[in-house]
């Protein structure tokens, strides 16, 4: 097919009941990743309207006796063709493809987006991918999918592709929740107003960020309220303020309040994420940390005094213990 190869094949990581394997390279797709069912997006999110996409594809993957697979691309192209334009992002590639596998996804392709890629006229695409790499018997794709070279593809022209190769074409009706639709910038745009237990109804998990947990000024065990400082995120950080959530200490999980924003009870300004574990007191530096948010408790405010700040942070904690236990 002359498709570029990349030197990370596959990535295996352990979910608590199976493996996710993530397929980087098409020239060394298994055997079981072809002729089953297909859909092609950015599954950012993985939101209800992409679950329901996913439901339809695992239905058309029996139906042809082959694997659910969803292609999507790593990074998100508009990265590379309009990088100035392009929002972040509400998954990493790894947890993108933990929430797929755990709604019953065989196999993800995450491709290395690049140039090769993104000049594919549509009708190429389609033979290259579509149907030499992946084989395939199905698809399923929701009514605003485009593809090919300057988005030139769209769901009549892939009815008319699908139609001359003998694979079946199923195009899923977007979701709605409460009257909006679910899709990733609706999702973004909450998420971004510190909605963040509205976006989770939209999503099909609560939202979750990654970092290294990095020194901090100290100040939070002084105070009785050790954090952890978590740096180098890389996906879309909610409004500033205080939220309740949990946190993975390996697969461990634990209760968390998170306070995301500046400190200006003690005059510094810039943004921080910080989390405090409930009941957990062991040294987290230099590991990675997964948070997710469950509810937001409060604008990130000063106090005249650590006397008042830290009674504030008792009934933060007490709200996070309730949510917990809800």
């Amino acid at each position: 097919m002359g498709l570029p190869t990349h030197k990370a094949i596959r990535v295996c990581f352990a979910l608590s009941r199976f493996i996710v394997t993530i397929v980087r390279d098409l020239n060394q797709l298994p055997d079981d990743a072809r002729g089953g069912a297909v859909a092609i997006g950015n599954f950012d999110g993985v939101h209800q309207g992409h679950l329901c996409i996913i439901r339809r594809l695992l239905e058309r993957a029996q139906e042809v006796g082959g694997p659910a697979i969803v292609f999507t691309f790593d990074p998100h192209p508009v990265r590379i063709l309009r990088p100035e334009e392009c929002p972040p992002p509400l998954t990493w590639t790894e947890r993108k493809a933990e929430l797929l596998a755990q709604h019953g996804v065989d196999k993800i392709v995450a491709y290395p987006t690049d140039q090769r890629l993104l000049q594919l006229s549509a009708q190429q695409f389609f033979d290259e991918i579509v149907r030499d790499a992946l084989d395939a018997r199905a698809m399923v794709e929701g009514p605003n999918f485009f593809f090919g070279h300057n988005r030139e593809g769209n769901v009549d022209r892939l009815a008319e592709m699908t139609r001359a190769a003998g694979i079946s074409l199923d195009i899923v009706e977007p979701y709605q929740l409460g009257g909006q639709l679910a899709s990733s910038s609706r999702v973004r745009k909450l998420i971004a107003e510190g909605q963040v237990s509205l976006a989770a109804k939209m999503l099909s998990a609560p939202y979750r960020i990654r970092g290294m947990v990095t020194h901090g000024a100290g100040r939070g065990s002084k105070l009785g309220f050790a954090t952890a400082n978590l740096e180098a995120v890389d996906t879309l950080l909610p409004k500033t303020g205080v939220y309740a959530g949990r946190a993975w200490v390996g697969s461990i999980v634990h209760s968390a309040a998170i306070n995301l924003g500046p400190n200006p009870t003690f005059g510094e300004g810039h943004l921080k994420v910080e989390v405090h574990l409930l009941d957990y007191e062991e040294s987290l530096y230099g590991q990675p940390l997964e948070v997710e948010f469950f509810e937001r408790l409060r604008d990130v405010v000063p106090f005249d005094t650590q006397e008042e700040l830290v009674a504030q942070l008792k009934q933060d904690v007490a709200r996070v213990r309730e949510i917990a236990k809800e």
